[in-house]
């Protein structure tokens, strides 16, 4: 199968600032075997776009070099063997090449259209979803009635951690740095949401008897800290450093509380992997989609072009839930 259509997309032009995202025409992808090919109607914009556009996260090998990890849309071809029949709705983690009209993925890494959700909220769900689930429950395996804390609980990993411990039954702790964004927290059910800049998160967790377990994404001095607020057995999960991957830590605690300590990232897993991690969201998580028990936190939209201002937008830190670029709408 040859394509010869050209398509708007938005490139990284050279590592740097939100202004170094740049339109351009690039050809439209052919789908191989397993793979489908998507026309986009919104692509979610996340962290590590932004580490790839600063030239700090390199996408694979044999992936777009385009930004976007997560899009919406509607089937436009599929190879042979893929599930899904041109036409169909559906939402997608992608290796890269979600910053265009069109992009290819494997097509075992493309869920349905929740029932009764639009487009621009579907595109909100792959790569939140697919971090924080195989993080949580299936890395971290977090239970019903266990003390969960979560940092950045209004970004839109943390608004859906919050909402699926919830939903699971377990007790949410998380941290913001405003009390709008902690009033934010406390409506999609957090127990108890901790204002950094005037309560220590620490204190609040040994009050509780310890969290059983720590999703952070902060890292840096968050890390001996979060140690500290394990509960005995506790376990710590990371998936991001935005305050540094470096700590000094004494792993005597470690030893004696008997403390697991780890973390994935999720662009490098196999596609055999991701494809697992897609089949338990379809069977455990898209009925509480379709139900409305849970649903995606929405910030803003920008059009494709002003893909620069949704990344100054996330990058502020003032956003409250996920941000969309508009491709080609609902």
């Amino acid at each position: 199968m040859v394509f010869a259509m050209m398509m708007r997309a938005m490139e990284i032009s050279e590592p740097g600032g939100p202004e170094v995202l740049q339109p351009t025409d690039v050809t439209v992808p052919a789908p191989q075997a397993g793979e489908i090919v998507i026309k986009v109607a919104f692509a979610g914009v996340n962290r590590p776009d932004a580490l790839q556009r600063a030239g700090a996260y390199d996408p694979p090998p044999d992936a777009s070099p385009l930004p976007g990890l997560e899009c919406s849309g509607e089937v436009f071809a599929a190879g042979e063997g893929a599930r899904w029949k041109v036409g169909d709705k559906v939402c997608a983690l992608l290796p890269g090449g979600g910053y265009a009209e069109y992009v290819k993925c494997p097509a075992d890494h493309a869920l349905p259209v929740p029932e009764g959700m639009g487009m621009k909220e579907a595109a909100c769900l792959p790569e939140t979803f697919f971090t924080v689930y195989s993080n949580v429950f299936m890395r971290g395996g977090l239970k019903a009635g266990e003390v969960f804390l979560v940092h950045g609980g209004s970004s839109g990993i943390g608004t859906t951690a919050i909402q699926l411990a919830t939903a699971f039954g377990a007790r949410v702790f998380t941290t913001a740095g405003s009390k709008e964004k902690c009033d934010a927290c406390l409506k999609l059910g957090a127990e108890r949401a901790i204002n950094y800049r005037e309560e220590d998160f620490v204190e609040v967790l040994k009050a509780e008897g310890g969290a059983n377990l720590v999703l952070d994404m902060v890292g840096g001095e968050y890390i001996p800290r979060n140690v500290q607020a394990l509960a005995m057995e506790g376990r710590m999960v990371h998936i991001a450093f935005l305050g540094g991957p470096k700590a000094e830590l004494n792993f005597a605690q470690v030893m004696a509380r008997r403390l697991t300590i780890t973390g994935s990232t999720l662009r490098p897993q196999s596609v055999a992997a991701k494809a697992g991690i897609a089949a338990e969201l379809e069977a455990k998580v898209w009925p509480l989609l379709a139900s409305g028990r849970v649903a995606p936190v929405m910030d803003s939209t920008f059009p494709l072009a002003e893909a620069a201002k949704a990344h100054a937008r996330m990058e502020s830190s003032e956003h409250i839930g996920k941000i969309v670029l508009e491709v080609a709408g609902e």
